[in-house]
């Protein structure tokens, strides 16, 4: 059998082995079914997305539980971003006579969520130190403190976090 027709006999049998209990298991976490659907898709197409992901895999669900847990977080970044995001446009909105519209909302989401795709990618101390410097105001100082490395080393993680959001902005 070929590779490509291995790997999809395996995604196959993982997937119909697996969805219903991960399924079930990500309603029980969070109490919704339509988000539990959406996580457990999300998974399944996390794994499918990285070909190598099935390698020396022997115990599929627990694998399963840490892709969906890896999710699940991501998520929380996001709607944390989000909620930053809304609470300044209220404080903007009170000091402002006009609010902005519905169409500038969405497009400042949509740039939240392109710059939240872009940190995924980066390793944890670049991502933390993108978001300690630009979400939190911290200086280089105070994130290299915080993340126990040279003020030098939070430059370079800050160069990182940029030239990847700006490759998939541009993009």
């Amino acid at each position: 059998m070929s590779t490509d027709a291995s790997y999809r006999s395996d995604m196959h049998a993982l997937y119909a082995d697996h969805h219903g209990w991960l399924y079930s298991w990500l309603r029980r976490k969070l109490g919704c079914a339509h988000n539990a659907a959406d996580v457990a898709q999300d998974t399944f197409l996390r794994i499918l997305a990285s070909r190598d992901a099935l390698l020396g895999v022997t115990e599929p669900r627990a694998y399963l539980t840490t892709t969906a847990k890896r999710l699940l977080i991501d998520r929380a970044r996001r709607q944390l971003i989000e909620q930053a995001y809304l609470a300044e446009l209220a404080l903007a909105a009170e000091s402002l006579s006009g609010f902005p519209s519905p169409e500038a909302i969405l497009e400042a989401l949509q740039a939240l969520e392109q710059i939240s795709a872009a940190l995924q990618g980066l390793s944890h101390k670049a991502h933390q130190a993108f978001v300690l410097h630009y979400l939190d105001g911290l200086t280089h100082a105070e994130v290299a403190s915080q993340l126990g490395v040279s003020t030098r080393m939070v430059q370079k993680y800050l160069v990182q976090a940029l030239v990847q959001v700006h490759q998939v902005v541009r993009d």
